[in-house]
């Protein structure tokens, strides 16, 4: 009986944060013409209130900021959405351009690894790819373990991503985004309430990817012990 609850608690630690910020962001996606404007004019009105050169462009690769590009990239249901969802998106992704400005040190440290992340993450697919031809042809348990441990390397190192980058959600939804929409009377106190809920949900979703890390390498950590 307690492993069953162990299951379900696990499942819902994995699959809950994701399941609720998709169910929040469509929620609060339906266009609202009280609304002053989309997310994309937002975050353009934004960046010339607090002189920032910033471009805000449309995007299909998922809400972002751009430190190297110093670009909001918001998808067209952000960028030219007229909703909550839209205009929570839009002021956290300034956040983060407002964190890049004044030398935020947990976004430099997270833009920093994120060059290291991509050279791991090519290391360990490499080394995982390699993994079952070794121990085809080598037979060696030692040389099969290392190269899942190299791969290993490679999922710790984003788990730790994920811790870095939760603080740094947290601080461009928290610490500057609702303050600004709330300061700026750009939403009435209901509507903040709402927003509040997207950002929420949206910080969640790095928990539930550093979750789902810790269950992958404790996966694999296993198989590296049957091996050596």
């Amino acid at each position: 009986m307690i492993w069953i609850v162990l299951i379900v608690v696990v499942v819902l630690l994995l699959l809950g944060p994701a399941w609720w910020v998709k169910h929040t962001l469509k929620k609060h996606g339906v266009d609202n013409s009280n609304l002053p404007g989309t997310g994309g004019e937002l975050a353009e009105h934004l960046a010339a209130r607090f002189k920032l050169e910033l471009t805000v462009e449309e995007t299909q690769q998922g809400d972002h900021y751009d430190p190297v590009d110093r670009a909001i990239r918001l998808e067209p249901r952000h960028f030219s959405g007229r909703s909550l969802s839209a205009v929570a998106v839009a002021a956290h992704e300034f956040g983060h351009a407002l964190q890049h400005a004044t030398g935020f040190r947990p976004l430099l440290w997270r833009t920093r690894l994120a060059k290291v992340a991509l050279i791991l993450q090519q290391l360990g697919a490499i080394a995982f790819l390699l993994a079952p031809f070794s121990a085809l042809i080598t037979r060696s348990p030692i040389i099969t373990g290392m190269l899942i441990l190299v791969g290993l390397s490679n999922m710790l190192f984003s788990v730790l991503m994920h811790f870095i980058t939760l603080p740094v959600e947290w601080d461009a939804s928290f610490k500057r985004a609702l303050p600004l929409l709330r300061d700026g009377e750009y939403l009435d106190e209901a509507q903040i309430k709402c927003a509040e809920q997207v950002l929420t949900a949206a910080a969640l979703t790095y928990v539930s990817a550093a979750l789902k890390g810790i269950l992958s390498v404790g996966q694999w950590w296993g198989l590296v012990r049957r091996l050596i």
